[in-house]
């Protein structure tokens, strides 16, 4: 708290560093921002020797009771028998206040060490996080920046070219943290961006790399897909096609069932769904036999949640895909293929500045242009007159 302290008090305080706290000390986002309002209180009536008047919190269980209740083997009972031996200046909840509270936490994903192995509430789910092991070394960087690209098991997605790789540019790196929060806590994220920024494949790779990625269902929807449609495509993608009965009631049923297990289900352009499309996912997420992450994505995507309250609210993280900015592009395209290697900087800055623009989709573009036009040389070498050639095949005459 005292770090997290001092980077407000100079205005370098944001959500990452608060999220990062968060899933390190097993809690949700909103208890380290309630225990930084209560530090800053204390700490300002420790300057003023002046005692604030006090604010009513909801109770928090501290890293220090939530030991004990391991010690305690998860019996909130005994907990509350040994808080209230103890005594303290910081008054015992009640019994019932106590157990909400506990089961509130666990639920949100706060490992109970037991003295055995952690153990948390609810089907047991897999730590993305700490299973990732990616196999990934260092490309070289412009002015100190560094980017990572992985060697071995490379994700199966859309690269347009061969010998192409995932660059593990700042963006991807994100998705994949977010991705694998998302499916560790049950969370919905929502993944938006301008088009041809990389948000796909940057998803398609962050799921390549989750643990069980067998328990990934994409859903496919069409252009404003009805609720009836939905369920649907849904059921296909749970393999319940034609099992599925033809009541809404007993085929949401169904889905409810299928979906009791660690799931994440993934709809890309998911801006193509209108509000009561949206309102039957919040339903089936917010179910309580569901254990559901759902990953939302799309340009726009993060409009058309907000026009449904209900369910923005409920979005654990907003992650942009931005463009790439003129100081990455040289460096991210060196190690996303080897052909731009020996391209001169001042290329690189040309091309970006005519028809790039920072677009991963229009530089993956170029680069198969450029591929096709130096198969079969024997020396590969990329000047100005090909880029050009290869730029106006994309954009016409320059």
């Amino acid at each position: 708290m005292r770090r997290l302290l001092e980077r407000q008090q100079v205005g370098e305080l944001s959500t990452r560093h608060v999220r990062a706290v968060a899933e390190t000390v097993g809690v949700s986002e909103r208890t380290v921002w309630r225990w930084l309002e209560q530090a800053k209180a204390k700490a300002k009536a420790k300057a003023t020797g002046r005692a604030e008047a006090p604010v009513r919190q909801g109770y928090a269980v501290s890293d220090e009771v939530w030991e004990l209740l391991g010690e305690a083997g998860g019996n909130v009972s005994e907990l509350r028998r040994r808080l209230v031996a103890a005594g303290g200046e910081v008054p015992v909840p009640s019994m019932s206040t106590l157990s909400r509270v506990i089961r509130r936490d666990r639920r949100a994903g706060r490992a109970l060490l037991t003295g055995r192995e952690p153990e948390v509430a609810g089907p047991r789910r897999p730590d993305p996080l700490s299973e990732l092991g990616l196999n990934m070394v260092a490309a070289k960087g412009v002015g100190g920046q560094v980017f990572l690209r992985e060697q071995e098991h490379l994700a199966q997605v859309p690269v347009l070219v061969p010998d192409a790789q995932v660059v593990h540019t700042p963006a991807v790196r994100s998705v994949l943290r977010t991705v694998a929060h998302a499916a560790a806590v049950g969370a919905v994220v929502c993944l938006y961006g301008d088009a041809g920024q990389g948000k796909t494949v940057a998803l398609q790779y962050a799921l390549s790399q989750l643990p069980h990625p067998a328990r990934v269902r994409r859903v496919h929807v069409g252009v404003h897909p009805t609720v009836p449609e939905l369920r649907r495509v849904l059921a296909d993608a749970l393999e319940l096609g034609r099992r599925l009965p033809r009541g809404a009631g007993e085929a949401d049923l169904m889905l409810v069932n299928a979906l009791r297990q660690p799931r994440v289900l993934v709809l890309d352009e998911a801006q193509r769904l209108p509000g009561p499309a949206l309102e039957f996912l919040r339903g089936l997420w917010d179910h309580p036999d569901t254990d559901t992450a759902l990953v939302l994505a799309g340009a726009g995507s993060e409009r058309a949640l907000r026009r449904v309250p209900a369910l923005a609210s409920r979005v654990l993280t907003w992650e942009l895909v931005p463009r790439l900015s003129p100081r990455e592009v040289a460096t991210v395209m060196a190690a996303f293929h080897p052909l731009w290697e020996d391209v001169s900087e001042d290329d690189v800055v040309w091309v970006d500045e005519h028809v790039g623009h920072g677009n991963f989709r229009t530089w993956a573009q170029l680069t198969s242009h450029l591929t096709a036009e130096l198969y079969g040389k024997s020396r590969a070498v990329v000047d100005r007159r090909m880029l050009e050639r290869a730029c106006a095949r994309l954009m016409g005459p320059l």
